[in-house]
């Protein structure tokens, strides 16, 4: 009985066999029922609408016709820019010969290049004003015309303005070292503004043994990988290797650069200044201001003569004509190109020399669509809110008419005079009041006070001890007395100082003291306290400075910079690109010719539409490696942008998406930084360098931070924190008594509404005044730790200080080659 039931257990269900009877499915119209359609989405919501067009499905012959379509279409691009530069269409291919090693020569590279090696024709020799070492190069044999500069790279301003508009590059390195430690600096400047099309070369690989070539040239491609990937080494020895040299030059694709190539730019061949008649009946000698005639190619875009141009490092001006002279630099073997027309009644004929070609006149400036110099809004000082006054004030004013203090005053004086007179009480507020209102808030690093403090104390204890020790002076040497010249002490203190502060501001951020020979609320009545940093609102019209009504600001900046930018795309009148032309500058200065009798080339770009206005830029900027010194906010630096170079104390600022952003005392080192400056406005894309002048006389500018533009918005809010700290006395559950946040009563009352938090995560609030010696009673969400510390955060609008200076001094010459075979030379001694 017992195997029975366990084989009953063990026995399965029915199967139904094949004879089974198979009713039909309700025919639902072939529609799952919305619980089949769940069961199959598991939860998955499909989109509502198509973010994206639904794709046209062509065949396959249409989808290879389209393709070969595009690639023609590309192919013909490049190749048409390829024909128009060098040749008689476009400009000459201007090439800039720079050399990264001091061990090289820049000039026996030009010499090599100046040979018939491709058949050239040298055609004119110093084609560049203030450049000595610059010629015209003519090759039938390509069709191309060249221009070499070869300049030197201890100005690292002027290296920056020739790269700016120098189609190619050719860096000439040493065929050990490759560059060395001022080529690299150079290299870092010239990456961070833009890298035109380059080439590398290097001389004295033929002089080696054949079997020593290989090995040298790879170790040097080894060295140069790190910087230029995909570039080709040029050994450049013969004149065969000058050819090749030339035929890379004028074959290889051009690298397009926004800032340049969205803007007319000419680099000056041929300067002449004329300066201004004197005023009639003044009888005054000629005056310091005059007419620049300034020749040369036009690059980039169409030049338009009602347009402003800027000549980088003096200024902005205005052109009155221009000129069409004979070409210089004609491609041989080629028919004249007839110049474009132009409306008609602009065009004059003027007489040449004996034996030169009439000058044309192009185009002369309209006075009524000529851009205005205007750099700065008109400020009018009673531009005001002006109220009648009410009775009520007026009773006010009656009873202070009667209520007059009786002052002594100067015999004679008025008692409108006397008003403005004010007793020693209250010069002493208006001084406080001058103190407490002040934009730069340098006074609010406590700490460092206290820090300087301790230090002195252990610099005394420290000379006590060494008074009771016998010291053995010895005479310094001749080297520690030359080393010791060269030190400058007030350098020395500043440096410690500017590291103190860094120090200080890495441990404790943005903490302050609060002082005790001032009320709290008088020092940080500029502050207030905000319960979000993200989300409490901030008035950006509130409490503007002086300084805004000097500015300009955009509705919209992007979409105006959209429009601007499509519009100089679409130029097509004035002067085009490829012609020789010259430029009648009116008003410039004559340190303009200073500086080109010294050498320096001349560079010249056409602004856009409201590019010499002022107004708040904003620059993305990251700290360069090279730089390991602090960087203080509001501290004068040297900016390069795009075409301008210019003086300024900027400040910085967080880079995030808010609506509010917070300053930073230090540029970063770790994060890329938003640099808030007055300057004039540039519509991006643009790069930007930041330099900073050193005090010693024998190093060059120090490269900060490289970056690019980022906007113009005077809207921007930019807010200054500062960290007020208390201690717990005595900690409860939910409650704490805390000590040396505030000194007395009335400061805790006044601060009482701005939430506290700590340290370790507590938020809380102030409930009452304990005694009149700043004990305070605090509530918290949790219980204090014992070593916790208790914080409150205030914050205040700050703003760059207008010290925009557009004359940059020039850089000093590189000397720490020299200084270095100096010290070497000693050594040997």
């Amino acid at each position: 009985m017992v195997k029975m039931a366990a084989n009953e257990e063990k026995q399965q269900g029915h199967r139904p066999g094949i004879y089974k009877q198979k009713n039909k499915g309700h025919k639902h119209g072939k529609h799952r029922t919305k619980g089949e359609l769940e069961r199959e989405n598991k939860g998955r919501v499909s989109v509502t609408a198509f973010t994206k067009k639904q794709r046209k499905e062509h065949k396959r012959m249409d989808r290879r016709h389209k393709a070969n379509q595009l690639r023609r279409n590309k192919k013909d691009i490049v190749l048409t820019e390829k024909r128009r530069l060098g040749t008689r269409d476009g400009p000459p291919h201007l090439v800039a010969v720079l050399s990264l090693h001091a061990g090289v020569d820049a000039a026996a590279v030009t010499k090599l290049l100046r040979g018939d090696a491709a058949g050239g024709v040298v055609h004119q020799e110093r084609c560049v004003s203030g450049i000595s070492d610059s010629f015209g190069l003519l090759l039938p044999r390509f069709k191309q015309r060249f221009t070499f500069i070869s300049h030197s790279t201890a100005d690292i301003h002027s290296l920056l303005d020739v790269a700016k508009i120098a189609d190619s590059l050719v860096f000439v390195l040493d065929s050990a070292e490759g560059w060395d430690s001022y080529g690299e600096y150079c290299l870092s400047c010239l990456f961070a503004q833009g890298l035109p099309s380059h080439a590398l070369v290097c001389q004295g690989v033929s002089d080696l043994p054949v079997k020593k070539r290989v090995d040298s040239r790879r170790a040097l491609s080894k060295i140069t990988e790190i910087r230029f990937p995909d570039a080709r080494l040029f050994p450049l020895d013969s004149e065969q290797d000058a050819t090749l040299l030339l035929r890379h030059l004028g074959s290889q694709r051009q690298r397009k650069l926004g800032f340049r190539s969205r803007r007319s730019h000419l680099l000056a061949q041929n300067v002449t200044f004329t300066p201004n008649c004197p005023a009639e009946g003044t009888g005054d000698g000629p005056t310091d201001l005059g007419t620049l005639c300034v020749s040369g190619y036009i690059r980039g875009r169409p030049l338009q003569v009602n347009r402003l141009v800027h000549i980088s490092g003096h200024g902005d001006f205005q052109l009155s004509q221009i000129d069409g002279p004979p070409d210089p630099l004609p491609l041989i073997l080629t028919p004249a190109r007839p110049a474009k027309p132009v409306k008609e009644g602009d065009v004059d004929m003027l007489d040449g020399g004996e034996g030169e070609a009439p000058v044309r006149v192009l185009v002369k400036a309209d006075l009524s669509c000529r851009e205005s110099l205007q750099a700065e809004a008109e400020v009018d000082p009673m531009d005001g809110e002006q109220t009648w006054p009410t009775e009520t004030e007026l009773l006010e004013a009656d009873e202070a008419i009667k209520n007059k203090r009786v002052m002594k005053v100067p015999k004679g004086t008025s008692d409108y005079q006397a008003a403005w007179i004010l007793d020693e009480e209250e010069e002493n507020n208006g001084d406080l009041d001058e103190e407490s209102s002040e934009e730069d808030d340098d006074d609010d690093d406590m700490l460092d006070e206290a820090m300087d403090g301790e230090d002195e104390d252990n610099n005394s204890q420290e000379e006590e001890e060494e008074e009771g020790e016998e010291v053995c002076s010895t005479e310094r040497t001749g080297a520690d007395q030359r080393y010791d010249e060269d030190i400058d002490k007030a350098a020395e203190e500043e440096g410690l100082q500017r590291y103190r502060e860094a120090r200080a501001n890495v441990m404790f951020p943005d903490e302050v003291d609060t002082p005790l020979d001032m009320p709290a609320k008088i020092r940080f009545q500029r502050y207030r306290g905000l319960k979000s940093f993200r989300s409490s609102p901030w008035d950006p019209m509130e409490n503007l400075p002086a300084n805004y009504s000097r500015i300009f600001q955009f509705q919209s900046f992007e979409r105006t910079r959209r429009r601007i930018l499509a519009e100089a795309e679409a130029e097509d009148e004035g002067a085009m690109v490829g012609w020789y032309v010259t430029l009648h500058i009116i008003d410039v200065p004559f340190s303009v010719m200073e500086s080109v009798h010294s050498g320096r080339p001349l560079v010249l770009v056409s602004l856009l539409p409201h590019e010499q206005k002022m107004s708040v830029m904003h620059l993305l900027v990251r700290r360069h490696p090279s730089n390991t010194e602090p960087i203080k906010s509001k501290e004068e630096l040297v900016f390069h942008c795009g075409f301008r170079r210019f003086r300024a104390s900027p400040i910085f600022s967080q880079n995030a998406s808010a609506d509010k952003h917070k300053m930073e005392r230090f540029l970063k080192p770790d994060a890329p930084t938003v640099v808030s400056v007055y300057a004039p406005i540039t519509f991006p894309p643009t790069g930007v360098l930041l330099f900073k002048q050193k005090n010693d006389a024998n190093s060059v500018l120090d490269l900060v931070a490289t970056g690019s533009l980022l906007s113009c918005d005077p809207r921007r809010v930019t807010l200054k924190r500062i960290v007020l700290s208390g201690h717990p006395l005595k900690i409860n559950q939910r409650s704490a008594v805390v000590r040396y946040m505030f000194f007395n009563r009335d400061d805790i009352l006044w601060f009482k509404p701005v939430e506290l938090r700590t340290k370790w995560g507590r938020r809380g609030h102030i409930k009452e005044s304990l005694g009149t010696h700043g004990h305070m009673k605090c509530v918290f969400d949790n219980q204090l730790p014992s070593q916790d510390t208790v914080l409150m955060n205030l914050f205040k609008r700050v703003y760059p200080r207008w010290t925009y200076d557009p004359y940059v001094p020039m850089s000093l010459p590189w000397v720490k080659r020299e200084v270095t075979v100096e010290m070497d030379d000693l050594d040997m001694e």
